[in-house]
């Protein structure tokens, strides 16, 4: 297996330049390593496709306010059934399901199935990242998201095994949507990035008293709601740099 220098950075890196044109990505994925870069694009949902003589990277964009087509895969927070096992958001699934042909085509192509697949993504990316991880769950090496919603329900949670490391930073509003109450679930592997900027694995009482750290140090700058701000890919790359 190769081996990546600061893989949550690494990764939190390409999930930010998911955002861009394929033109404005192309010289900071070189500076990684990456020969190849093809922005797979369909209706909206977007895939930015790397490669590199021992790897494979599917980027999946996040939410872009202005699209409406994200804000309505965001909204569509009813159940379906997985193309696994359990049930995941109808409007994720929808959103992956636009590219999925093409991306399956792309990672299949040529001597490409020899190579290790990782996949990574933030926001509304991150929720599309975990979905396709779990159909290439026999090929994935891990997979790296950031600020992701809820996908799936427990079902789907507990029959999905691969390897997921899922970043929340402080006070991020994302990842606490669709509601517990709704029967979604996380799944992966939680590295929590507190208000000090530091990853540390704290209790679900720990988190809480940190989020009203960074709520506090919020209101004094006269910053009535830091979720938004917490949920910034730069932010994320930021303090995951730090670590």
């Amino acid at each position: 297996m190769s081996t990546i220098e600061q893989p949550g950075l690494h990764f939190a890196t390409l999930a930010k330049i998911a955002y861009m044109t394929e033109k404005d990505s192309k010289p900071i994925a070189h500076t990684m390593g990456y020969t190849k870069i093809k922005l797979i694009d369909h209706k909206g949902a977007e895939c930015l496709f790397l490669e590199n003589n021992e790897r494979i990277v599917l980027a999946f964009r996040g939410t872009e306010p202005k699209e409406f087509s994200d804000i309505k895969a965001d909204l569509k927070a009813w159940k379906r059934p997985s193309e696994t096992d359990g049930m995941v958001h109808q409007g994720f699934f929808d959103y992956l399901e636009r590219i999925w042909d093409s991306v399956v085509r792309h990672i299949n192509y040529g001597d490409r199935e020899n190579k290790e697949l990782y996949i990574c993504g933030h926001s509304l990316g991150g929720a599309m990242a975990t979905l396709a991880a779990s159909r290439l769950e026999d090929r994935v090496v891990a997979c790296y998201t950031y600020g992701s919603p809820r996908v799936g329900g427990s079902v789907w949670r507990d029959k999905a095994h691969f390897l997921h490391y899922r970043y929340v930073n402080n006070n991020d509003v994302v990842p606490k949507v669709p509601l517990w109450l709704m029967g979604f679930r996380h799944h992966g592997e939680l590295h929590y990035v507190n208000y000090y900027g530091n990853i540390r694995a704290l209790t679900p009482w720990q988190r809480i008293k940190d989020g009203w750290r960074g709520r506090m140090k919020a209101w004094s700058k006269l910053e009535l709601f830091d979720g938004a701000r917490d949920h910034s890919m730069d932010a994320y790359e930021r303090k995951i740099a730090n670590n």
